[in-house]
């Protein structure tokens, strides 16, 4: 088995905010997070695909077509917007990196028809990353 990883990077902002709680309740446990303006962040998104190599190609999957794939499905919905407001998959819920890497993965995993999708890694910050195997995200 291989895996191979490509990696890529966007922008965009959001907030930490459950309007099931008071106010006072979002400040104690977001913090700085809940700042209704919100705050961005230059988040690094690492893709791993498992397969086997085609034996004409020498490949799991064309590179191209990966490239385009997140293009299509990550960049044009995420890079430069505020995730909260702007990007439908996240409406209704909390844009955290635990939630972003779950809807990625929702988003990639019936695109990618060679190999298969084995890991979404979303590094919030160089040191705060999440990974995400599966499905097992926000509903």
């Amino acid at each position: 088995m291989i895996y191979l990883t490509r990696k890529i990077e966007f922008s965009a902002s959001h907030l930490y905010h459950n309007p099931a709680l008071s106010a006072e309740e979002n400040r104690r446990i977001f913090g700085k997070c809940n700042n209704p303006h919100g705050h961005g962040h230059n988040y690094v998104l690492e893709v791993t695909v498992a397969g086997t190599p085609d034996a004409t190609t020498g490949m799991v999957l064309d590179l191209k077509e990966l490239k385009e794939i997140l293009q299509r499905e990550i960049i044009e919905r995420m890079d430069h917007r505020f995730l909260n407001y702007e990007v439908p998959e996240l409406a209704g819920k909390i844009p955290t990196c635990e939630n972003i890497a779950a809807v990625i993965w929702k988003l990639l995993e019936p695109k990618i028809t060679k190999g298969s999708l084995h890991r979404v890694r979303v590094y919030e910050t160089p040191d705060l990353f999440v990974d995400c195997y599966g499905n097992g995200g926000p509903r």
